[in-house]
C-alpha cells in the first residue's frame, strides 16, 4: 500500500549535506531543528535513491522560513536590545541559548515487561544523557523470567532494578514513583529512544515555571518503514507540533475547553514528566487501566485529567523529544487501536466516577467523541473511498464501545490483586507516594471527587475577578523578567517598547498564574515579529522580509537552491491520437519538432479509422514517427493502444487540433522529478475566438484551468467527504502526463474504454482516471505553464453535439465512481448539486448575468438524463469489442508485433538541430 519513508534529523546551524543511499525509499522525512530545537517537517522524494542538499535547503526555506525566523527572534530577546532593535545578520550568528539554573536531581522511569531487546536499545540512550544529575531506573512489572534484571546487572551498573510483581502499567508506574529518588520523575516506554537533551528540556521548563506540575513531550516516529507505521503516523500518530502550549483550567470561571477533557492534545504517556510532589497531593496512577489491564490504556490520560482537575498547570514542551518504534505488522497496528478505543472510554468512566459534578461535561465529551471521531469517519468509508482501512476505523470503534463497561471490571479486579499483597508492603509503596492516610488510601482507585476542600489544596477555587485583567510594559532594551505579580488577573496585557518607543501590544492569558521570562519572550516573538527588526522604525514589511529571507538563505543554505530536475535520460513518448483530420495532424507534429528539449522522445501516432488511408500519408512525412493502428472506434481504444506501444517512462497525450508553443514539453515534464508525482496537466487556451460556437464553448467554461499552478493528491481526495471530487477541474488529456507504472498499477489502469469520445458517453475518460490516480494517494500536479492553444470547433452542429457529449460523460463518470468504486458522493451531485448548478445558470441567464443561453442548458439537461442509457451502451459495446491489450512495462517486453512497432531507429531526431533531440 505504501512505500517507506527515510527518517532523519537536519540540523541548521550545521552544513547541510547531499544525502545519498535512499535507494527503495518514496520520499525523505527529516525533522528540521535549529540548535537542537524542532522547527518541522519537511517531506521530499528522493527519485534516484538521493536528495542534494540544495533541494533540501530550498524545501526547508519555503516551508519553514517564519519558524526559523521566530526562533531567532526568541533567542535575540534572551538579551538587551539596541536602539536599532533586531538584526538579522547578527541573529543568525548567535550561539544557542543555554539553561544555566540549577539542575535538580531526575529520576527517569522505563517500566518494562519481558521486552529485553527493545528496552536494550532505550537504555543505550539513556545511559548517554547529557543531564548530570540522573537516577535512572528500570521497573520489571509482572516478569516471567529474569532476563531483564540479568541485562540490567550485567550491562548497566548505574541503572537501579525494581521488580514490580503487581502486573499493570501503572502499578508499576506507582512503585517507580515510590523508588524514585528525584525531585523530577520522567516516565517513557521500553519502545523509544530519547533525544540527548530530553531530560534538559523538562528541566528547563519546570524551573522557570514553578507552578507547572507536569510536561509532555513531542513524539516523533523512528522509522516509517511498513504500511503499519506509515498508517500509524497518517491516523494521527503521538506528535502534538511543534510549539509550547500550556494548559490549565480557568481559575476565574472554571471553564475547560472540550480537548481538556480529550487529554490525548497533551501528550502521552512515552514522553512525560512530573515534580515528584503533585503524587503527594492528588494520588498516584490508577492502577485499573493502561496496559497489562483489561481497560489496555487510558492511565497518562486520567492523571493528565486530573492534574488539571485539580487546578494544576501541564504544558506540552516540543523540546523535549523521544522517538518511537511504532509497530511494525498490520495486525498489531489493529490491535493498538482497538486497545486505544478501550482504553479511552474507560479512562472517561474513571473520571465520570471520580468526579461527579464533571459528568454532564464527560458524558458530552463522549457521545460527542463517538459520533465526530469514530462513528462519523467509519460511515463516510461506505460514502466514499478512503486511504486508511475502514476496518481499522471500525477497530478503534468497537474498542470505545467496548472500554464503556471495562474501567468497572478492571477495578474490581486491581482491588483482588491489591488484597493478594501483604499490607507491610503496600503500606510502604503507598506511603512513599502520599497514600498512606486513610482518606487517600480509599480514594486510591476512585478518587472521588471530595466534597470539601481546603484553600491550600485548591487556592483558584477561591479567588474572585475583581481584577482580571492586568496591564504592563515591557521594555526592551532591558532584559525581559518574569511577571509574577499577575496571580489575580486571568490575562495580562503587555505592550512592548525599544527606548521608549512604542512597538506594539498583545494579550496573554495567564489564567493567574505567573508569566516566565521564556513565556513572554515566545508571545513577543508570535505577535511582534517582524516589527522587531529595524527598531520598529518605517521600513516595508515587505523589504524587511525580503532581507531576512535573505540572511537565511545565505547564512544557513551557503546562498544557494535548487529546483528538482527530471533527469534528461528518462525516456518520454507522446501519444497522438486522431481520426482523419490530415490537416490538423501535420500542424501538430510540425509543432512538436520544435520543441527544446534534450532528451530522447519518442512519437506514436494512432490512426483511429485506417480504413480512411488519410493518416499514413502525414506520418510518412515524419520519418521516426511510429504509426500505430486501432479499428475500434473511440478515443479511449486508441490512446491505450498507443500506450501500449509506447516504451517511454512518462507518456504524454495530445490532441491532434491543438497549437504548442516551443517550450510546453519541458514545462509539462517538470513536476514529474517528484517521485510522489504520477501525472500532469496543463492549461489549454483558444486558439481562435472568430464564431459564435467558439465564444459559446469558452462561456461554458473552455478547457483552461487557470494561471495558477495547484496540486491534488490522495488528501485533496478525501476532503469532499459530502461531494462528489471534481476531477474535472484539474484539467485534460488534450494536455496530460502520465508516469507508466500507474499503466500496471492493480487500482489504476488504463483509459476506461466505456468512457470518451467516440463511445455512447461522449467523454470523462480522463476525470475517471484522475479520480483512480488520486484515490491510490498519487499526487497530480495542473501545471499553467504548460499551456497549448486549442482549436475551438467552429461551427453551431458541432458545438451542440460537443456539449451534448459532454453532459452525458458527466453524468456517466459519477455512475462510473459509484458503480464501480462504491463512491456513494456521486449520488450528491446527480441529485442535488447538478440540478442545483443547472437552476443557478438559468437564474444567471435570465438575470443578465451570463450570455450562456437556456437552450443549451436545456441540451446539458437532456444529455444528463439519458446519461444511464448511454452507459449500458458502452458496457455492451465494450463487452462485444473486447478491452486493450494489458499495459506491460517496456522493459519486461520480449515480442512485439512487427506491424504495431516499426523499427525505433530515430531517424526523425537527424532532420533536427544537435540541441534538439526529439
Amino acid at each position: 500500500m505504501f512505500e517507506p519513508i527515510k527518517i532523519m534529523d537536519v540540523e541548521l546551524s550545521h552544513p547541510i549535506k547531499d544525502i545519498d543511499g535512499l535507494n527503495g525509499y518514496v520520499a525523505l522525512k527529516a525533522l528540521v531543528r535549529l540548535h537542537g530545537r524542532p522547527i518541522g517537517y519537511v517531506t521530499i522524494p528522493v527519485p534516484g535513491g538521493r536528495c542534494s542538499r540544495k533541494v533540501l535547503a530550498k524545501n526547508i526555506l519555503e516551508q519553514h522560513n517564519w519558524s526559523i525566523v521566530r526562533h531567532l527572534i526568541n533567542r535575540g530577546l534572551a538579551e538587551a536590545l539596541e536602539p536599532d532593535g533586531l538584526r538579522i545578520d547578527k541573529l543568525v550568528h548567535m550561539t544557542p541559548l543555554v539553561y544555566q539554573g540549577r539542575k535538580p536531581l531526575v529520576t527517569v522511569a522505563v517500566c518494562t515487561r519481558d521486552r529485553t531487546s527493545d528496552l536494550k536499545l532505550c537504555l543505550d540512550v539513556l545511559i548517554r544523557l547529557v543531564y548530570p544529575h540522573l537516577d535512572l531506573l528500570v521497573v520489571d512489572n509482572a516478569p516471567s523470567n529474569k532476563s531483564t534484571e540479568e541485562l540490567i546487572n550485567q550491562c548497566y551498573p548505574n541503572v537501579r532494578y525494581v521488580c514490580e510483581p503487581r502486573p499493570g502499567l501503572d502499578w508499576a508506574r506507582n512503585r517507580a514513583i515510590a523508588e524514585a529518588q528525584g525531585e523530577i520523575i520522567a516516565f517513557t516506554d521500553d519502545d523509544v529512544v530519547v533525544d540527548p537533551e530530553w531530560v534538559n528540556a523538562f528541566v528547563e521548563v519546570f524551573a522557570e515555571n514553578p507552578e507547572v506540575m507536569a510536561v509532555t513531550g513531542l513524539v516523533v516516529p523512528y522509522e516509517l518503514e511498513t504500511d503499519a507505521q506509515i498508517l500509524f503516523e497518517k491516523y494521527g500518530g503521538f506528535g502534538r507540533g511543534f510549539e509550547r502550549k500550556w494548559y490549565r483550567l480557568n481559575r476565574v470561571t472554571g471553564k475547560r475547553e472540550i480537548y481538556q477533557i480529550g487529554a490525548g492534545a497533551f501528550g502521552t504517556g512515552a514522553n512525560m514528566a512530573f515534580r515528584r510532589t503533585v503524587f503527594d497531593k492528588i494520588g498516584g496512577f490508577d492502577p485499573a487501566l493502561d496496559v497489562g489491564t483489561v481497560t489496555n490504556g487510558g492511565g497518562d490520560l486520567e492523571m493528565f485529567y486530573r492534574v488539571l482537575e485539580e487546578g494544576y498547570t501541564l504544558v506540552y514542551e516540543p523540546n523535549a523529544i523521544v522517538r518511537h518504534r511504532h509497530g511494525r505488522s498490520y495486525t498489531h497496528l489493529k490491535t493498538q487501536l482497538t486497545n486505544h478505543g478501550v482504553g479511552f472510554y474507560s479512562y472517561l468512566m474513571r473520571s465520570a466516577l471520580a468526579y461527579p459534578s464533571e459528568r454532564v461535561a464527560i458524558l458530552k465529551f463522549g457521545i460527542w467523541w463517538l459520533l465526530w471521531w469514530n462513528l462519523r469517519r467509519w460511515l463516510l468509508g461506505f460514502i466514499h473511498p478512503m486511504r486508511f482501512p475502514r476496518e481499522l476505523i471500525w477497530a478503534e470503534l468497537k474498542g470505545s464501545l467496548v472500554g464503556l463497561v471495562r474501567y468497572q471490571k478492571a477495578r474490581r479486579h486491581a482491588e483482588r490483586i491489591a488484597n493478594t499483597f501483604s499490607r507491610d508492603k503496600q503500606s510502604r509503596a503507598d506511603g512513599k507516594i502520599g497514600l498512606a492516610n486513610s482518606r487517600q488510601r480509599a480514594t486510591f482507585l476512585t478518587r472521588a471527587k471530595q466534597t470539601v476542600v481546603t484553600k491550600e489544596l485548591l487556592p483558584w477555587r477561591f479567588i474572585k475577578p475583581l481584577n482580571p485583567v492586568a496591564v504592563c510594559e515591557v521594555e526592551l532594551s532591558k532584559p525581559l523578567q518574569a511577571l509574577n505579580d499577575v496571580l489575580q488577573c486571568n490575562s495580562v496585557h503587555v505592550f512592548v517598547a525599544l527606548h521608549n518607543r512604542l512597538l506594539g501590544s498583545f494579550s496573554i492569558t495567564n489564567l493567574c498564574q505567573p508569566i516566565s521570562a521564556a513565556r513572554l519572550r515566545a508571545a513577543i516573538a508570535d505577535n511582534l515579529g517582524l516589527k522587531l527588526f529595524e527598531g520598529g522604525l518605517d521600513i516595508s514589511p515587505n523589504a524587511v522580509w525580503a532581507k531576512t529571507l535573505s540572511a537565511l538563505n545565505r547564512h544557513f543554505f551557503d546562498g544557494q537552491v535548487e529546483t528538482l530536475k527530471l533527469p534528461v535520460d528518462v525516456k518520454v513518448s507522446i501519444i497522438l491520437a486522431t481520426r482523419d483530420r490530415p490537416n490538423d495532424l501535420r500542424e501538430c507534429l510540425r509543432c512538436l519538432l520544435s520543441q527544446k528539449t534534450l532528451r530522447q522522445v519518442e512519437m506514436v501516432v494512432v490512426d483511429n479509422n485506417p480504413d480512411s488511408g488519410l493518416t499514413p500519408p502525414v506520418v510518412a512525412e515524419f520519418p521516426g514517427v511510429i504509426l500505430v493502428r486501432e479499428r475500434r472506434k473511440g478515443l479511449s481504444y486508441a490512446r491505450n493502444k498507443g500506450f501500449v506501444a509506447s516504451s517511454g517512462d512518462i507518456v504524454i497525450t495530445i490532441d491532434d487540433d491543438v497549437i504548442i508553443p516551443p517550450h510546453w514539453l519541458e514545462n509539462l515534464l517538470k513536476p514529474f522529478a517528484r517521485g510522489d508525482v504520477m501525472a500532469v496537466t496543463g492549461n489549454i487556451l483558444p486558439f481562435q475566438l472568430e464564431t459564435k460556437a467558439q465564444f459559446l464553448f469558452e462561456a461554458y467554461g473552455g478547457l483552461g484551468r487557470g494561471f495558477m499552478k495547484f496540486e491534488a493528491n490522495g488528501d485533496w481526495f478525501e476532503q469532499f467527504r459530502y461531494a462528489s471530487v471534481p476531477t474535472w477541474t484539474l484539467g485534460a488529456t488534450a494536455n496530460a502526463a502520465f508516469r507508466t507504472t500507474i499503466f500496471n498499477h492493480p487500482q489504476i489502469g488504463m483509459l476506461d474504454e466505456s468512457l470518451g469520445v467516440g463511445t455512447p458517453t461522449g467523454c470523462s475518460e480522463d476525470t475517471y482516471l484522475f479520480y483512480k490516480i488520486l484515490k491510490v494517494g498519487y499526487t497530480l500536479v495542473y501545471e499553467p505553464e504548460a499551456y497549448v492553444w486549442h482549436k475551438h470547433r467552429r461551427e453551431m452542429k458541432t458545438l451542440r453535439k460537443q456539449i451534448y457529449n459532454y453532459s452525458k460523460g458527466h453524468v456517466a463518470y459519477h455512475l462510473k465512481t459509484l458503480i464501480h468504486d462504491h463512491d456513494l458522493r456521486a449520488l450528491a451531485r446527480l441529485t442535488v448539486g447538478l440540478p442545483l448548478a443547472h437552476v443557478w445558470r438559468v437564474f444567471q441567464r435570465l438575470r443578465g448575468k451570463s450570455v450562456y443561453p437556456v437552450w443549451l442548458i436545456l441540451l446539458e439537461i437532456l444529455g444528463n438524463l439519458v446519461a444511464p442509457f448511454a452507459l449500458l451502451r458502452s458496457y455492451l459495446r465494450v463487452k462485444r469489442l473486447g478491452r486493450s491489450d494489458h499495459y506491460m512495462p517496456a522493459s519486461q517486453r520480449s515480442i512485439f508485433a512487427a506491424e504495431e512497432r516499426p523499427s525505433r531507429d530515430n531517424q526523425w531526431a537527424k532532420r533536427l538541430p544537435a540541441e534538439m533531440h526529439l
